[in-house]
Parts: C-alpha cells; sequence; structure tokens
C-alpha cells in the first residue's frame, strides 16, 4: 500500500485557512466514500463522555505542514467533547527520528512553541531531521537542555509512545497523512474527503454520530 502525503489543491489550502467561524451545511456522509468504517475498533484514551480525533502527521509532511494552523484554529472551536490527539506516522526508517522527536518534546513539556518550529525547520528553512544526531542539532539550536533532551530521547517512555503509535496508525490503516480518525471507529483522508475542510467537517458528523450511540 503507497504511503504518501496527501495533496492539497491551491483551492482547499484556501478553503481550509479560512476556518474557524464554522463548518460548511452538513451533507449526507456515505461510507466507503467519505470515510471509512474500521473492520475492528482501533483503542482510544479518550475517557467516558468525550469523543477521541486523531490526527495522523509527519514532520516531513508539506501537507501537514500547511493543515496545522487550520487544525490548531480548528481545535479551539470544536465541540468541547472532543480530545484531539495527535499522532506521528512511521512510514521508513527515516520518519523514527521525527516520531522520537515529537514524543521527546511532549514529555519535556516543549510542544508549545517547538511543534511549529520544527515543521518550520524542515519546509522553510528546508533542513532535514531524518537523523538522531541532525535532530540533537536542531535541538541544542532551540536553546534546549541537551543532555536532557537525548535522554528523554532515547528513553523507554519515548520508545513506548512510538510503539503505541505505530500500533494506532496500523489499527485505522493508516493510508497517507495528513489524515484522521474518530473515535476508534473511522478513518479519513484528504483523497476521500476531497479537501482538508472536508475532512473536518467530515469529523465533526462522525463524532455526532458518536454520541448518538
Amino acid at each position: 500500500m503507497q504511503r504518501r502525503a496527501f495533496s492539497l489543491t491551491a483551492a482547499s489550502a484556501l478553503a481550509v485557512s479560512t476556518l474557524g467561524l464554522g463548518l460548511p451545511a452538513h451533507a449526507q456522509l456515505r461510507e466507503g466514500k467519505d470515510y471509512r468504517k474500521l473492520a475492528k475498533p482501533a483503542p482510544v484514551e479518550a475517557p467516558a463522555g468525550k469523543v477521541e480525533v486523531v490526527e495522523f502527521f509527519g514532520y516531513f509532511c508539506p501537507h501537514c505542514n500547511t493543515f496545522e494552523p487550520t487544525l490548531n484554529a480548528w481545535a479551539k472551536t470544536a465541540p468541547k467533547d472532543i480530545v484531539l490527539h495527535r499522532v506521528p506516522v512511521n512510514f521508513n526508517a527515516k520518519t523514527v527520528p521525527m516520531q522520537k522527536l515529537y514524543y521527546t518534546l511532549e514529555g519535556m513539556g516543549k510542544l508549545e512553541p517547538l511543534h511549529a518550529q520544527a515543521f518550520r525547520y524542515i519546509h522553510v528553512e528546508r533542513k532535514p531531521l531524518q537523523e538522531d544526531e541532525q535532530v540533537f542539532a536542531w535541538a541544542k539550536g532551540q536553546g534546549l537542555d541537551l543532555p536532557k533532551f537525548k535522554e528523554m530521547y532515547n528513553s523507554f517512555g519515548v520508545a513506548n509512545q512510538i510503539r503505541k503509535a505505530t500500533q494506532l496508525q496500523q489499527a485505522y490503516d493508516v493510508e497517507g497523512v495528513p489524515s484522521m480518525g474518530v473515535a476508534g471507529r473511522y478513518y479519513v483522508d484528504g483523497t476521500m474527503a476531497g479537501s482538508m475542510e472536508n475532512v473536518l467537517r467530515i469529523v465533526e458528523q462522525l463524532a455526532a454520530q458518536v454520541r448518538k450511540g
């Protein structure tokens, strides 16, 4: 199965950049076309009464970089019972250091604002983060305590997070990024939905289905 970064047309990119004041009117969803229902439920971490929404992403992905500000804006206006959970994907050996970077920043409490800086480093400054030493050099350049960073980066906790992320990626049968999962039941991506604007609209409709039981 091809693993890829889903493309955004210029029109789609413009549309998602203007989200935040409400999504388009609901249209009838078509299973198998607008979204995919998982044959076997995926694990969820959200507590009872909450709807877990997973964004599968990769720092390497230009479309994830484009989508990130829109996703942040949507998360601020989404229904209060939605819990957004970002999951960095593992498509090959070169993506693993970027997975480790994400969970190291999370473990150190440094995701804000360094999550966005990691995207910027790759897609604006055009520098790679595909090897451990490249990640360490980046971390040092961000003013992080490098010994503490390396300790976290190589820790059992980060390794366990990566294991769980990879298992979740497999459970949702992720075809590319950015893509989203809902409540361990549904999967939707830009190719299926037509745009990332539609992905967010579909996610909200699927979350509403979950609430109804």
